[in-house]
């Protein structure tokens, strides 16, 4: 009798592991490759960074542009109090459907950041303590650039705060440059980090209080 031959199997990918999360991202950047600004989802470590503009007491709201597979969610859900409440904003319908089997307890809205006022009232949201942004700056054209910002300064509460980032390698591009003095524009106060060199491309921050409200 011929012995059967072995076979052997890929692991299964578990939602939320980050096989699960490459292959969401591959899948994103396959279908809509002019949304994709960066090579890899964010590291843990400039995650982390973004994410400590949360307030850590209270009862605080929380808005995440562009949660893409779901690392900067995560950081965010590590700091935020059992309080509060984190809201995603996504625009690919692909990435939804990830981020609702990856992560379950993400409450994730379906939409276009430059509706944002639109969007946060049908969720029953009328204040923001920390709007928190993994979107593509460089990459988007300056009036959604303008658009995305204007909203998020209408919609922060007083006290509230507004962080992203902005790869190194692409900060001589005219977007990134234009980005960077419409942040100057819209806040009485924009900070830069150091380089956050474990990140791949390695990565700057800009935290931004006390939007110029026309």
């Amino acid at each position: 009798m011929t012995p059967e031959r072995a076979t052997t199997q890929a692991p299964a990918e578990r939602p939320g592991s980050v096989l699960a999360d490459y292959r969401a991202f591959v899948e994103r950047a396959v279908r809509n490759p002019s949304s994709v600004g960066a090579v890899a989802p964010s590291s843990p470590a400039l995650a982390d960074r973004i994410a400590a503009v949360v307030p850590s007491s209270g009862d605080p709201v929380v808005v995440e542009l562009g949660p893409g597979t779901g690392a900067l969610s995560r950081a965010i859900a590590r700091r935020l109090p059992e309080g509060g409440r984190h809201v995603a904003i996504e625009v690919d319908p692909g990435m939804v459907d990830h981020l609702n089997r990856a992560l379950p307890w993400l409450e994730v809205v379906q939409g276009d950041a430059a509706r944002l006022g639109e969007l946060l009232p049908g969720a029953g949201i009328e204040r923001v303590d920390a709007v928190v942004s993994g979107l593509p700056w460089s990459i988007f054209p300056g009036r959604l650039q303008e658009d995305i910002l204007q909203q998020v300064g209408a919609v922060l509460a007083p006290g509230g705060a507004f962080t992203t980032f902005a790869y190194v390698h692409a900060l001589g591009m005219t977007g990134a440059r234009e980005f960077r003095r419409r942040l100057d524009r819209g806040f009485d106060e924009v900070l830069t980090s150091h380089t956050v060199w474990r990140n791949v491309p390695p990565a700057r921050i800009y935290a931004c209080r006390r939007p110029r409200r026309a």
